[in-house]
């Protein structure tokens, strides 16, 4: 089935691919290197002052400061350093910008992002995210395709708020943004290299230039990245699926990606068209749980040590997966239009494997528990076509209209072992056919528009609509079996289930320049997540668990300012929203997913961000966001920390039982992964040479405030005051064309807490501090 499904999509890309290569050949168009080259020009600063930042907020190039949307922006190079050490590239993207958060308890292939406070800590393969993550003008939907690496990248940004007026799919909380080098009609290349701990290494690279001078040029783009195990299993006793304990048996992986772009542009026929293609090949350690690391009354993790633990099963946690993908993005300029045509393919398929306690079996009235569990896609295939008309030229008025057609499809395994036993060998699994299998399916499409005009020379209204179909399916191939081999599927649940919904998003903006270098705006934006079906439980033997959809207000406001000869950059926004019909998540007693409505979520907070280069050899650069989250909703219940009949940590919340389960309300309590304020730092300080280089010393440092982990208020599954520091220096050749440097990351080797899993109450850590050298270069 999984063959047939890719095939048909494979025709449907290629027949979208046709059809909009026919519609865009022959027009003339602007070159898409346009945008890129004088973003670029434009964040070259002087010597003496900050320079421009140029954005593609509104799908056009615009100076960041007369957007009037909230964005945070993050250059190529800034992120290069944060990875140095072999960071996650996305998961280092939590706390530098203000109002985002990333974490992950699925390891390199499932990160999750909350901005101002909304996201979905669920670990379900099939989960939906209010976050939505665009590649190269790509919407990637799917969690394991979220988590692609992002490499040579030029520029990131990070647009807070409701979106869906102008980007791929609609999102209520905000969409992250990533754009990559691309071709050029130069010679040009970069490289970044590094080595440190645990034989850490990390390469990211990209060189091109034309194959046909002014008429077709590549780029070709790569990372890799290694380390060794570095945790140390410490269990030796028997095991049912060949675990076995010892020295440096988890926390390597290695990661190696390519992309291949061509830029056509056929001379005086304006005509340009970017095909790209990438793949992904990873192994590597999916999340550890540290079972037992919380301690009953206390979130003090510091006793457990992160670079050991004793796990039984889950053959030390593996996981693994490939991807591919391709792209075909073309515009052509009419005179006074611009015609844009993206279509996109992307496919993948893997598996993550671990045990699922977190740690050895423990006694459990006067047995053991043993649990292990595995989530595989086995096949994955997301089509998109998105085709946008907008006006050119500096007018007073312009506008963009457009269209885009979705659909994913995705046939994903998931495999749960859990048992007790009554002695102390393992014995047989009494459920060796405890697997299912689903089959998912999402199609979306939607139509589009937006149109700004200036009232006044100093005022400018921005509006816009769309309008958008959302579906998505849940089939149950194979059904959760006993020892037997008879089916323990609930008789009268439903095997296959089918949601939909359509809905408007609408978003209103004025922007008033009070005089050329500040700007002041105000945003009212409205937006919806669609319906979602959470088809995991039925490894559980439990019927599937649905969601209708949820709708989002937002109000906001801000300015915009480049002061003091353009030394000293500040912005800072304030906002407020409330969710109607909330997609919340909690575990059961069996650490089963439940998904569930609360009827609605309430959040105010502010962003703000200063860069200040008082001289032209120190730069500083500080940014912070505050955040008051709160749910509202006196009926809902959230299940809470349970294992075997015993409650495992301190609830705060009023507690009613249902059957087995324990209940707490929770009315009044703060968004999951909604950090209460987060603020971080940077500077750097360039020490000038007699032959044109500079001796270099930059630190960089991120400040957390108080997190939940879970809808339900506890003492334990919380975090405080959480920080991680960086520290880079090294000497810099005349006009930057190498730089060679030492660097720590996580300087104080500060083991914060990142995650739990609250039945075991199990933590997941943090990485351990890495210390190398990095040598960059550029031609």
């Amino acid at each position: 089935m999984g063959n047939i499904v890719s095939k048909s999509l494979v025709a449907k890309s290629a027949l979208l691919f046709g059809t909009a290569f026919v519609a865009l050949a022959g027009a003339s168009a602007a070159s898409a290197q346009d945008a890129p080259a004088a973003a670029a020009a434009a964040q070259t600063p002087a010597e003496d002052n900050l320079g421009d930042i140029v954005v593609t907020a509104q799908r056009r190039s615009e100076n960041l400061q007369k957007v009037p949307v909230s964005v945070g922006v993050l250059q190529g190079a800034d992120l290069r350093n944060f990875t140095a050490g072999g960071g996650d590239t996305l998961l280092e993207l939590a706390n530098r910008v203000p109002g985002l958060y990333a974490e992950t308890t699925t390891g390199k292939i499932f990160p999750r992002f909350y901005i101002r406070g909304l996201g979905n800590i669920d670990f379900y393969l099939g989960a939906s995210q209010p976050v939505s993550i665009i590649q190269d003008d790509v919407v990637l939907e799917h969690v394991v395709l979220k988590s692609n690496p992002v490499f040579d990248v030029n520029q990131i940004e990070v647009l807070r708020g409701p979106q869906g007026t102008l980007f791929g799919r609609n999102t209520t909380a905000g969409i992250i943004k990533f754009d990559t080098n691309k071709p050029t009609n130069d010679y040009e290349g970069r490289a970044t290299a590094s080595y440190g701990s645990y034989n850490t290494v990390s390469v990211d690279a990209g060189v091109g230039g034309p194959i046909v001078k002014d008429v077709l040029s590549f780029r070709v783009s790569g990372l890799y990245q290694r380390r060794d195990n570095w945790i140390d299993n410490s269990y030796t006793g028997p095991s049912d699926d060949g675990t076995v304990g010892g020295k440096n048996k988890l926390g390597g992986f290695e990661e190696k990606d390519v992309r291949l772009q061509l830029m056509l542009t056929p001379p005086e026929t304006g005509f340009t068209g970017i095909v790209s293609a990438h793949a992904r090949n990873y192994s590597g350690t999916s999340t550890i749980f540290h079972r037992g690391a919380i301690k009953l009354g206390t979130n003090d993790v510091s006793a457990e040590p992160r670079d050991s633990i004793a796990l039984d099963e889950g053959h030390n946690n593996p996981q693994a997966y490939r991807t591919y993908g391709g792209s075909f993005n073309a515009k052509n300029d009419f005179g006074a239009v611009t015609l844009t045509s993206i279509t996109a393919y992307e496919s993948t398929s893997g598996y993550s494997r671990g045990d699922t306690d977190g740690g050895a079996a423990v006694n459990f009235a006067g047995g053991k528990f043993y649990g292990e569990s595995q989530g595989r896609v086995r096949d994955l295939d997301q089509l998109s076509q998105e085709l946008r008309l907008a006006s050119n030229g500096t007018g007073r008025f312009k506008w963009q209209i457009g269209g885009i057609y979705f659909e994913s499809r995705d046939t994903t395994e998931f495999d749960q072992r859990g048992f007790f036993l009554l002695d102390n060998s393992f014995g047989t699994n009494p459920n060796p056919n405890n697997f299912v299998v689903l089959r998912n399916i999402n199609t979306s499409y939607a139509g589009f528009g937006q149109a700004s005009y200036e009232l006044l020379p100093k005022l400018t209204l921005t509006g816009g609509v769309r309008v958008t179909y959302d579906e998505k399916t849940t089939r149950l191939v194979t059904p959760p079996r006993n020892a037997a081999g008879v089916s323990t599927f609930p008789a009268a649940a439903a095997s296959y289930v089918r949601l939909a919904d359509t809905q408007p998003s609408w978003e209103g903006s004025l922007n008033y320049a009070v005089e050329p270098n500040v700007n002041v705006f105000a945003r009212v934006s409205h937006g919806f997540r669609g319906p979602t079906i959470q088809g995991r439980n039925a490894v559980f033997s439990s019927a599937f668990v649905t969601a209708t959809s949820e709708t989002i207000t937002s109000y906001e406001a801000g300015i915009k300012s480049n002061l003091f000869g353009n030394t000293l950059r500040f912005n800072a926004t304030g906002f407020y929203y409330k969710v109607h019909n909330i997609q919340l998540n909690g575990n059961d007693a069996n650490n089963n997913g439940l998904l569930f409505n609360a009827n609605q979520a309430q959040a105010w907070g502010g962003e703000a961000e200063l860069t200040w280069r008082p001289v032209p050899e120190f730069t500083l650069g500080l940014g912070g966001s505050v955040l008051h989250t709160e749910i509202n909703d006196t009926r809902v219940y959230a299940p809470v920390c349970k294992l075997n009949g015993v409650v495992t940590c301190t609830v705060l919340n009023p507690t009613i039982n249902v059957g087995a389960a324990t209940l707490a309300q929770i009315n009044g309590n703060v968004l999951p992964d909604a950090p209460k304020y987060q603020l971080d730092a940077n500077a750097r300080y360039d020490y000038p040479l007699g032959n044109g280089g500079k001796l270099f010393l930059a630190g960089d440092v991120t400040l957390q405030g108080y997190t939940s982990f879970v809808p339900y208020k506890t003492i334990e599954y919380t975090s405080d005051g959480t920080f991680e520091a960086g520290l880079k220096g090294g000497y810099a050749a005349p006009d930057n064309k190498y730089e060679l440097a030492v660097f720590v990351r996580n300087l104080t080797n500060e083991k914060n807490l990142k995650g739990v899993l609250d039945n075991y109450n199990a933590a997941v850590f943090n990485d351990p501090r890495i210390i190398g050298v990095s040598l960059s270069g550029k031609f």
